[in-house]
């Protein structure tokens, strides 16, 4: 662990991520990492619309007797939404376009998935989380003062979409995952890894309601088991195409009036708190970090950009506090209760039942084929 403060001199990764590593010229692993492991195999912003066009053409064959081609998950982000662009203008597939409510999505998100979805004729179909389970897991996480508390909206959102496609015959799942802005994931100390046995544990401790309807999805069973036993393919066209986040948030704008947000996941109301209020307030961590410096690895932002806008609060003190009495409303405590759990004894995965050994030693064999690239510690 460092004992003294320290920043990258070419990102802005620094040891508010106790496990970072610097080289003889004070180069973060971060940097490194993406250079030798990212870029030895993914050129940026190089044209390689051939090669999507294939796969298009492959998954088209494959699936002409079916209904939709493939399935796409929507946020209303900018990722998906140019996502469902791409799928249907340039791939010129037939894609389901699935989305989960979880209860926290702003109006502009929803407004911006009906846009899209309505311009394309696409088919929406959403999947509602049952309110009682989520607010209950949500408040149990809180209560466990653990870093990670949007684990039970990230889970029910990629878990819901993939049983949905194993359920529905779906093996085509398209993904907006992508290297231009997603090739440097955030320290685990910040943002933990799927592990539904932590998620067990911490609901089983504070948890009073049963989730009997609540999406759940192991890593072993989206990694291995769909994959390989069931058939689902995982494509992320996005790393096909020059994406360049600024352009393509105008573009949006300008094809189908798409609204942009403050900061990257700030679609959602408590994402929005947690990355924007819990996380900086209570462990002094703030993803806008690694978000940045992805934008600076890839030559979207400059080092003195992102040291100015890191310098600015996430958002407005005004908004925290209409966001605070929107989430204690929404899980029936009072702002008392929301402030006592952010206040509590910070703790981690350590300090509750987790898989963490097991799938780490996966994500360090997965590194090693390829599988993986980004860095896990």
């Amino acid at each position: 662990m460092n004992n003294r403060y320290q920043i990258c001199k070419n990102c802005i990764m620094d040891t508010t991520d106790s496990k970072i590593r610097f080289n003889d010229d004070g180069l973060c692993d971060y940097c490194l990492g993406y250079k030798n492991k990212i870029l030895s195999k993914w050129e940026p912003n190089k044209d390689r619309t051939e090669e999507l066009i294939k796969i298009s053409g492959v998954i088209k064959n494959k699936t002409r007797k079916d209904k939709y081609d493939c399935i796409i998950g929507m946020s209303g982000g900018t990722d998906s939404s140019y996502l469902l662009y791409v799928a249907t203008k340039i791939m010129k597939l037939r894609p389901l376009v699935y989305t989960v409510d979880t209860g926290w999505n702003t109006d502009i998100a929803n407004l911006n998935i009906k846009k899209i979805v309505d311009k394309l004729g696409l088919t929406l179909y959403v999947e509602k989380i049952n309110e009682e389970e989520m607010n209950d897991l949500q408040i149990s996480f809180l209560k466990s003062n653990v870093p990670y508390q949007d684990f039970p909206q990230d889970h029910a959102i990629f878990a819901g979409l993939y049983n949905f496609a194993i359920k529905n015959k779906i093996k085509y799942v398209l993904t907006g995952a992508n290297n231009s802005t997603e090739g440097i994931r955030p320290p685990i100390e910040w943002v933990y890894v799927n592990d539904l046995k932590l998620m067990k544990s911490i609901h089983k401790q504070f948890g009073k309601v049963k989730l009997d309807t609540f999406p759940m999805c192991s890593m072993f069973k989206y990694r291995v088991f769909y994959p390989y036993f069931k058939g689902m393919k995982r494509i992320a066209p996005l790393d096909y195409l020059p994406y360049e986040k600024d352009k393509v948030e105008e573009f949006l704008k300008n094809e189908f009036g798409w609204e942009k947000y403050e900061n990257k996941h700030y679609e959602n109301v408590f994402t929005r708190f947690y990355e924007g209020y819990y996380l900086p307030q209570k462990f002094n961590f703030d993803k806008r970090r690694s978000y940045f410096t992805n934008l600076i690895l890839t030559n979207q932002m400059t080092r003195d950009e992102a040291l100015k806008q890191i310098s600015k609060q996430p958002y407005d003190s005004k908004l925290v506090m209409e966001d605070k009495l929107t989430i204690a409303t929404k899980l029936n405590i009072s702002i008392n209760e929301l402030e006592q759990y952010i206040s509590g004894s910070n703790k981690s995965y350590k300090d509750y039942k987790n898989s963490f050994r097991r799938i780490n030693l996966y994500l360090k064999i997965a590194n090693i084929f390829g599988k993986e690239k980004r860095n896990f510690r």
